[in-house]
């Protein structure tokens, strides 16, 4: 309950800026700050909070602007923005079907679909109601607040699904392929070539991602950015701070620097 009263303290300062984690999804209000590219391992979508244009380029090509943008898994994006926060969800690649999202998400890049943008932005305006009552806050199905409707969820072969679950129950682990292949009886090759076809991810990114991600769980904790390294499994500050980098286009010190008046709900 301390917990609780906390992170609702924390969100009556926190100009509302909030983080609701889970193991499928990722909502984040908050500072964008000056990011370089950026390779995400889930399924991105970023909405302006103002309505005004936010600006996105794909693999240094031409910047495009729109309040609503796009990013499936792994494309290497950059996103700007005049004003100096974002409304951004996530959503896990092993989680859904791309095939079957609604056709403005099957995209890349700008959109048009304003009334989504919009229930997005009502969805937040929720999140932080809900947060801002007394007591602890109860927040409503993720899918159903922002989509209307649970989304698809791919069916993943049982050998890949068991692989999948071992690492999103330790991302610090080490995992190596070859051992993940020989637990759920495949060979090497075949095993790197399903679990591709099957997450649209390689397993190594796949791998590389879900470590970056667990930083998300450690950006309101007071722990220097040596400890964050070592508990998030990896050897040393250097491969952490240039693997963070890849992924979020950012420093792990940006990160946490713009994290101090986030609240986040898990």
């Amino acid at each position: 309950m301390a917990a609780t009263r906390q992170s609702n303290t924390a969100l009556r300062g926190s100009d509302g800026r909030l983080m609701w984690l889970g193991p499928a999804r990722v909502f984040y209000a908050g500072l964008l700050g000056a990011t370089s590219h950026r390779s995400l391992g889930g399924h991105g979508i970023y909405v302006s909070p103002t309505g005004m244009p936010l600006r996105m380029r794909v693999a240094g090509g031409a910047w495009h602007s729109g309040e609503l943008l796009v990013v499936p898994v792994s494309v290497s994006h950059q996103v700007a923005t005049e004003h100096p926060q974002v409304l951004s969800l996530l959503l896990e690649s092993e989680s859904i079907d791309p095939a079957r999202l609604p056709p403005y998400l099957q995209q890349c890049g700008p959109v048009e679909a304003p009334a989504f943008a919009q229930r997005v932005r009502d969805g937040h305006a929720q999140l932080l109601a809900l947060a801002r009552a007394e007591g602890p806050p109860s927040f409503p199905d993720f899918d159903e607040l922002f989509f209307g409707a649970p989304l698809a969820q791919p069916a993943l072969d049982t050998r890949i699904r068991e692989v999948i679950d071992r690492i999103n129950a330790d991302p610090a682990a080490p995992s190596p392929a070859d051992e993940c292949a020989a637990a759920v009886g495949l060979s090497f090759s075949r095993f790197l070539h399903l679990f591709k076809q099957q997450t649209g991810i390689t397993f190594r990114a796949f791998r590389a991602w879900k470590r970056a991600r667990s930083l998300l769980y450690h950006v309101d904790q007071p722990a220097s950015l040596t400890d964050i390294a070592l508990d998030t499994g990896y050897p040393d500050s250097t491969h952490f701070s240039h693997s963070i980098r890849q992924v979020y286009g950012l420093r792990p010190s940006d990160i946490l620097a713009g994290s101090r008046r986030l609240a986040v709900h898990r």
